[in-house]
């Protein structure tokens, strides 16, 4: 399990640091970092899940500190939020998703149905709690709806700056995570069983 997370934070590292795991476009950002965490959750329980989702927080909060626009923002109105919001979340999502899949692998015959939603539900939990966390700790700041307004985003709800934010790129990253992350994660699963 050790070895299996060293690999699967080694990952997390490699996506950071070559810039593949982020993709900026303006303010908004597109993630595959969910991925690992995904395999993680669903290969090795939901602690894993947990632990690769902190690495995957800590990644975040660390591009904060100058590698993304958003990030930079949020930071500097306020610190302590943006590192809840940047690490409690992706925890909560890879232990959750590594829950669901132990929860549906049980009832799922073919376990076919086990690996999509789980990969599925990781990277909507992600989203889903990111952005819940944006919600309650920044949408009513007069800096955060300032900085929105020049850049042109909807500020008069907070549905509609979700839907700016997230919408074709959240969808991508559900899309790629179903069907990547519970793919590899399936073939891990297998090769663990043989071994």
């Amino acid at each position: 399990m050790l070895a299996q997370l060293g690999v699967l934070t080694a990952i997390l590292l490699i996506f950071e640091f070559t810039g593949i795991g982020m993709i900026k476009i303006g303010p908004v950002e597109m993630t595959i970092m969910m991925i690992p965490v995904i395999i993680g959750a669903i290969s090795l329980g939901p602690a894993a899940g947990g632990i690769l989702g902190g690495v995957f927080g800590l990644l975040s909060f660390y591009e904060c500190f100058g590698k993304s626009v958003f990030g930079v923002l949020l930071f500097g109105i306020n610190p302590w939020a943006t590192a809840f919001m940047c690490i409690v979340p992706r925890i909560l999502a890879g232990f959750l998703t590594g829950l669901i899949f132990s929860g549906l692998k049980k009832i799922d015959r073919t376990k076919l149905i086990s690996f999509g939603i789980a990969g599925l539900s990781g990277a909507l939990l992600n989203t889903l709690l990111f952005m819940g966390s944006l919600g309650i700790f920044f949408f009513g700041d007069p800096a955060f709806i300032s900085a929105m307004q020049e850049w042109q985003m909807p500020t008069e709800n907070f549905f509609a700056l979700c839907v700016v934010l997230v919408g074709v790129n959240g969808v991508v990253e559900a899309l790629v995570c179903f069907i990547t992350g519970s793919a590899i994660a399936k073939a891990v699963v297998k090769f663990i069983n043989k071994m």
